[in-house]
């Protein structure tokens, strides 16, 4: 069941997402933007709900890129088969990822998901197709479902932000279903849930399996987008900058991975040609001022205060 807050969260991006191109913001950078968010809000999902930090979460932005930009490319699949294609791919890298992983916990767990990610990543270098350093590029856009031209940069838009709300709903109902309530609960006291009588490592292992298939979506979305798959994609750069993205935005909160991504994307954007490489200095430091000064994140604070403000008045 959706809250008024929430209904009111869901129309106010849904507006925002309508309108912006409207306002003059250049498209591209908004799809970008786009992906990104639905890359945290897939992190979210596993981190802020079922209590996991997964650091190789790249692996499956970078891997669902490749192969739908193959898949686009070199076989001659419609879009949105290579799209389906590489979410089906990532979640099954997830389920082999996360069937290591969830063998431990904590920093161990954290580690595993680190060390099967870099070996993904060395073997995008090695493999042939995946174009080693120089990425996989000139993916064509070509048409969705035999008519919505992609080549024009608004149709390809609303398309990415269709995209977008689609994976964003799918989070929202799971994190609102029973299974979404027993993740929390693994999350809060897991020796409760065992002796409750849940499977733990099947509910930790399918939501492991979810986040990597949605993640898996907006990196392939994202090669969709600008028509090359890198190596950028699934370093492990970018699976920090997903961290940073769901910490700045709000970890735990349904709206703060998109403001999280929103922030970091515009920051990046707007400090790469005044400040060069030191924007990942600016970033390191943000990232400090957000776990020491306001742990809850941008959205969190907001709804911290105005619970507080709603005390007050009662």
């Amino acid at each position: 069941m959706v809250t008024h807050r929430a209904a009111l969260g869901f129309a106010a991006l849904l507006i925002a997402g309508l309108a912006a191109p409207q306002f003059g913001i250049y498209p591209t950078f908004l799809m970008k933007c786009w992906c990104f968010a639905l890359f945290a809000c897939a992190f979210n999902l596993l981190i802020g709900y079922a209590g996991l930090l997964s650091f190789g979460h790249a692996a499956f932005f970078g891997a669902a890129g490749y192969i739908a930009g193959h898949a686009i490319k070199v076989w001659g699949w419609s879009p949105e088969c290579g799209l389906l294609a590489a979410t089906a791919f990532a979640a099954a890298l997830g389920w082999l990822f996360g069937s290591l992983a969830i063998r431990r916990a904590g920093i161990y767990f954290a580690m595993i998901t680190l060390a099967l990610a870099q070996m993904t990543y060395f073997a995008w270098i090695q493999l042939k197709f995946t174009g080693g350093e120089d990425g996989l590029q000139g993916v064509p856009r070509g048409e969705m479902f035999g008519m919505i031209d992609l080549t024009d940069n608004m149709n390809l838009y609303y398309v990415v932000f269709a995209i977008f709300l689609a994976g964003f709903f799918l989070i929202y109902r799971t994190v609102h279903s029973p299974f979404g309530q027993v993740l929390k609960s693994i999350r809060e006291n897991e020796p409760r849930a065992l002796s409750l009588g849940y499977d733990v490592a099947r509910y930790k292992l399918l939501a492991f399996v979810l986040s990597a298939a949605l993640s898996g979506l907006a990196g392939a979305t994202k090669t969709l987008v600008f028509q090359l798959a890198s190596l950028t994609d699934a370093h492990w750069h970018t699976s920090g900058e997903v961290v940073l993205m769901t910490l700045l935005g709000g970890l735990g909160t349904v709206f703060g991975p998109v403001v999280g991504a929103f922030v970091v994307i515009g920051l990046q954007n707007q400090l790469a040609d005044k400040v060069g490489s030191w924007v990942q200095v600016i970033m390191g430091a943000i990232f400090v001022a957000c776990v020491l000064a306001f742990r809850r994140g941008i959205v969190g604070e907001l709804m911290a205060l105005m619970h507080r403000i709603g005390l007050r008045r009662v």
